[in-house]
């Protein structure tokens, strides 16, 4: 930085202070000046009080250069001017109250005032995947695996075409693909923990969704791995989604990226499929890594007087050879609710999602909000019953039918499941139990019905974590024939992504539109200051739903109003759960 002594340098600054989302200039004291880029760590004086922030450009055009303050410290290194440019694109996609929320993801967590020696190899480990090296060499696309696939082959072939940077759903999947690319002779960083390593310059920067965010210099091919994984989209606002930070990094570096799953979401098949389209297997080879699907037809069944405890179940059960896992979603998302002549469930004639009785007596659908009496499609009759199982009633019918141990798994911890033979839990389960012979679902309507539109992914996301775990899924149901169940039973993903293509452009949901979900004390003056003909606004119980045609034009609306100060409205960009 050849005359920092003799011309003061001055410094852009965005301060990590909560509420403040403005950039204020600083000089660079000469003592600090090779020290000092674009993206580096500092520490200011600010309003009387030492604050950190991120030098976010250098050398700006200011007067009264020399009335500024100077930088206090220089912390250590952060994202690159390249990450900083595309966490303030992101500020604007999700609605983000300040950009610097993204730019701590994007930092490491400790100090990192110095890193390693950068450390690229020459391997280049077997086997390849001849998919995903033409997927690459197209500019990127979709690879479509199924469950109980390997996806180590597809690392090797990306890895071999220079810096890597790949993303999983989860830090345990991660972990374990690191060591594995380790032992295969390639340099690994594993994110968080690796970020000055990452910085410095590895083979493959691998981490959970925030990894979208790390390092990695060169970056010449990524990899999203299990695109259609919830995990992969941040809970909190804003609610940025590593699939779609992913494909906007590619796109601004020039980079092919490339997206594994089981079964892509219609919005990563619309976003990621490009110019290499979506390649899969030959069918016989993909329901090959499927796993096997029972299906346990109830129609039959009087289900608010029989237990879901049924003689296929109990089958399984009573082997005592085999390990057997049952899901039941006690807390429910969605009431499911069956006619008490037909046995018929009640569902949308519009949607197809399932309908609870408001408050005034009517069946209400709250994923397209159409209502209508209460009366049954099917038979016409107008007595109904309402489902719900509970978790510790059905451990006791279990461990009763299946004279062994059964232990009951609820709740979001990470501690392991207890070492029995039989488990019962909600979906939690299914991530915390060690490999098992069966999963069995007893109740999978509630699941494939919900009032979300995303219901059938995030169904069928259950059945391939299902299929990780055990070769034979079990799945009662009073819908057999049901698109989620076809497409898991045939192997086929496209069987479900035909039907809700259809569904979602007739409803303009996304990848057809652009949402939001708005709640808080403040919704109302919000709403009051968005501009008319540009979206539209609907009602979900004390949340409003904010449309668009498109996420360009949604972005641009909700940047018109004045936020509030404090915590006193909450924007969820393309909400996960509605």
């Amino acid at each position: 930085m050849t005359g920092a002594a003799s011309t003061p340098r001055v410094a852009r600054i965005l301060p990590d202070v909560s509420g403040i989302d403005k950039r204020f200039d600083y000089l660079v004291p000469a003592q600090l000046a090779e020290r000092v880029a674009i993206g580096t760590r500092v520490r200011i004086s600010l309003h009387g009080r030492r604050v950190g922030g991120w030098v976010t450009a250098l050398d700006p055009v200011v007067a009264h250069a020399g009335e500024l303050k100077p930088i206090a410290k220089v912390t250590g290194h952060g994202p690159s001017a390249e990450v900083i440019e595309l966490a303030e694109w992101a500020a604007l996609r999700w609605a983000a109250r300040r950009t610097g929320s993204l730019l701590v993801t994007a930092s490491p967590h400790t100090a990192t005032a110095h890193l390693p020696p950068a450390h690229r190899t020459a391997a280049a480990p077997a086997p390849s995947s001849p998919a995903t090296r033409t997927l690459l060499s197209a500019g990127g696309g979709v690879l479509r695996l199924p469950p109980r696939s390997d996806v180590l082959p597809a690392l090797f072939s990306a890895a071999a075409l220079g810096p890597c940077l790949v993303v999983a759903p989860n830090q345990s999947d991660s972990a374990l693909l690191a060591v594995r690319l380790r032992r295969a002779g390639l340099s690994v960083a594993l994110l968080p923990d690796d970020w000055g390593a990452a910085a410095a310059g590895v083979d493959v920067v691998i981490g959970g969704r925030a990894a979208a965010w790390g390092p990695c210099p060169q970056l010449a091919v990524a990899l999203l791995l299990d695109e259609h994984d919830e995990a992969l989209q941040e809970e909190r606002s804003p609610t940025w989604h590593a699939r779609d930070v992913m494909s906007e990094r590619c796109r601004r570096a020039g980079v092919p990226l490339v997206a594994i799953s089981p079964a892509p979401t219609l919005v990563g098949l619309a976003t990621l499929a490009g110019a290499g389209g979506v390649l899969h297997p030959p069918p016989s080879r993909e329901r090959a890594g499927w796993p096997t699907v029972e299906v346990v037809d109830r129609r039959a069944d009087e289900p608010w007087r029989r237990s879901l405890v049924t003689s296929e179940l109990i089958e399984h059960l009573r082997a005592g050879d085999r390990r057997v896992v049952c899901v039941s979603n006690t807390t429910g998302r969605a009431r499911v609710m069956a006619c008490r002549s037909c046995h018929a469930l009640l569902r949308c004639e519009n949607c197809d999602a399932a309908v609870a009785m408001n408050d005034v007596g009517d069946l209400d659908c709250t994923r397209c909000g159409r209502v209508r009496p209460p009366v049954c499609q099917q038979c016409g009759a107008g007595g109904f019953a309402n489902l719900r199982p509970g978790v510790t009633r059905l451990r006791e019918e279990l461990e009763a039918a299946a004279a062994r141990p059964v232990a009951a798994v609820t709740g979001n911890s990470d501690e392991p499941a207890p070492d029995v033979p039989i488990l019962v839990g909600t979906e939690a389960v299914l991530h915390r139990a060690r490999p098992a012979d069966v999963v069995a679902f007893l109740e999978f309507d509630s699941e494939m019905l919900a009032p979300r539109y995303r219901a059938g992914e995030q169904a069928l996301a259950l059945l391939i974590r299902a299929g990780r775990l055990a070769p034979h899924v079990m799945i009662q149901t009073f819908v057999p024939d049901h698109p989620v169940i076809r497409a898991a039973a045939a192997g086929d993903p496209d069987v479900l992504v035909e039907v809700e293509r259809e569904r979602r452009a007739m409803l303009s949901l996304p990848p057809f539109g652009a949402l939001a979900a708005l709640s808080g004390t403040a919704l109302e003056q919000f709403l009051r200051e968005l501009p008319s003909g540009d979206v539209t606004v609907g009602r979900d119980g004390d949340r409003a739903l904010v449309r668009a045609p498109n996420w360009d034009t949604l972005a641009t609306a909700l940047a018109v109003p004045d936020r509030p100060d404090g915590n006193h409205l909450r924007i969820e960009v393309d909400p996960p759960r509605v």
